[in-house]
């Protein structure tokens, strides 16, 4: 029953939350009203054939959201909304002057510059990487007079300087055959942290309503907030690791969604 499964990453951009990060999954199985029993193809679509508003079922999708859209204009009978709100959206963003001059309404996904843009995400397999070891590890130093602190004191700050420098190479080291990923996908394997700081223990991830425990899915890196353009409106969405936690038994929901779990893990962050 999980043959089609998704996973939707929510965040809230508007100050002061800008923090707010929701996940949901869904899944069907692979003989469903929604999806072809078949894959579809791989070869590219005919030159100029636009991206389709609507599913194989004949429902039509809004073109605000991309969710069911059962409401259409009743200008010009093209344009499908999942809401009256969505529609007024769209009204005001450039579909009023449109309404009666395009002759391909339904197959247009309008440009909202609300919305985050669209990518296409190329997936590949990451190769494992032998790291550059030093022949000796840079002591941390310490500059300047710390008058009369005590040994005990400068020795735990050491250490902590050193833990999280480890964890930091660890991270650039990893991601430096591609930089620019955005997102690594590894069900049952461990995340790779930003920061030593913040890092959950296992009571802090929430079984699943199921009763099975969650496990690690993927992460979504800090590189993908240069392509979201999340600050042009002068706001300020930003993360240093988003790791989503999924149900270990992926459970059966229906036709229905269920909230997984997100760990938000900033770049110098405290628990």
């Amino acid at each position: 029953d999980a043959f089609h499964r998704g996973l939707f990453l929510f965040c809230c951009r508007a100050p002061p939350c800008c923090a707010g990060l929701r996940v949901f999954r869904n899944q069907l199985p692979r003989k469903n009203d929604f999806y072809s029993h078949e894959p579809p193809s791989e070869d590219p679509p005919p030159a100029g054939e636009s991206v389709c508003l609507q599913l194989k079922s004949g429902a039509h999708l809004c073109r605000v959201c991309g969710c069911l859209g059962p409401k259409t204009c009743s200008g010009c009978h093209r344009a499908h909304y999942c809401s009256k709100e969505h529609q007024t959206v769209d009204w005001r963003s450039g579909h009023k002057q449109a309404c009666r001059q395009s002759d391909n309404l339904d197959d247009t996904v309008p440009d909202h510059n609300f919305l985050f843009p669209e990518f296409e995400i190329v997936i590949e397999t990451e190769d494992e990487i032998t790291p550059e070891v030093s022949e000796k590890e840079d002591e941390p130093e310490i500059i300047g007079s710390m008058g009369e602190a005590p040994e005990e004191e400068l020795d735990s700050m050491a250490k902590h300087e050193s833990r999280e420098d480890r964890i930091f190479q660890e991270f650039k080291t990893k991601i430096a055959l591609e930089p620019e990923q955005i997102l690594r996908y590894g069900r049952g394997l461990a995340p790779i942290w930003i920061s030593g700081e913040n890092i959950p223990q296992e009571e802090d991830i929430p079984d699943c309503p199921c009763g099975a425990k969650r496990i690690f899915e993927f992460q979504v890196m800090p590189q993908l907030l240069n392509y979201l353009k999340a600050d042009r409106l002068g706001r300020s969405v930003d993360w240093g690791i988003l790791a989503v936690f999924t149900c270990a038994e992926s459970c059966s929901l229906g036709t229905g969604y269920t909230e997984e779990f997100v760990w938000k893990q900033d770049v110098t962050d405290t628990p």
